[in-house]
């Protein structure tokens, strides 16, 4: 019986559908697709990481010019202080990064993904105040990278979902 099962397990996972999103490679249509987006400027220093972190996630290298989809990007980021001692200073801040995105058709002027992506991250405020400027930066950092690679599974879904069936 165990065996009949083992046997019986793989021809079940392979009548599921799932294919690898990344199947391909380099050259293929998810792949493709990727690369086949341009990043809009997105304003400020936060914008700034955010646009370097998806171009090189996607893959662009920054080209605008014939890519057949855009990605317009808008930031809200957000550093509120938590945690009050008994001397009125703040102990502890939070560093929310949100992102709003769409993914447009170049040509059409379509929009073909409207969606919003975030994360936050948790800020010890010490003594130091470099320390804690040095810290607020890399929560930036991080968040930018973070953020990017939540929207560029995002698009890939998408574009995989358009990307023509073989």
């Amino acid at each position: 019986m165990k065996r009949a099962l083992v046997l019986f397990l793989p021809l079940t996972l392979a009548a599921c559908g799932l294919k690898p999103m990344y199947a391909g490679g380099g050259s293929g249509a998810v792949a493709q697709g990727l690369a086949d987006v341009s990043v809009s400027p997105i304003e400020g220093k936060a914008g700034w990481l955010m646009r370097n972190a998806l171009i090189d996630r996607l893959g662009t290298g920054g080209a605008t010019g014939s890519a057949r989809y855009r990605l317009d990007v808008r930031l809200d980021d957000k550093l509120e202080g938590l945690g009050l001692l008994s001397n009125d200073t703040i102990a502890r801040e939070r560093r929310t990064l949100r992102a709003r995105y769409q993914l447009v058709d170049a040509a059409s002027g379509h929009i073909v993904l409207d969606a919003t992506a975030g994360s936050d991250a948790g800020i010890d405020v010490v003594s130091s105040e470099y320390a804690t400027i040095a810290a607020e930066q890399t929560a930036l950092e991080n968040l930018s990278r973070e953020v990017a690679d939540r929207i560029v599974s995002r698009v890939a879904l998408q574009l995989r979902g358009a990307a023509p069936a073989k």
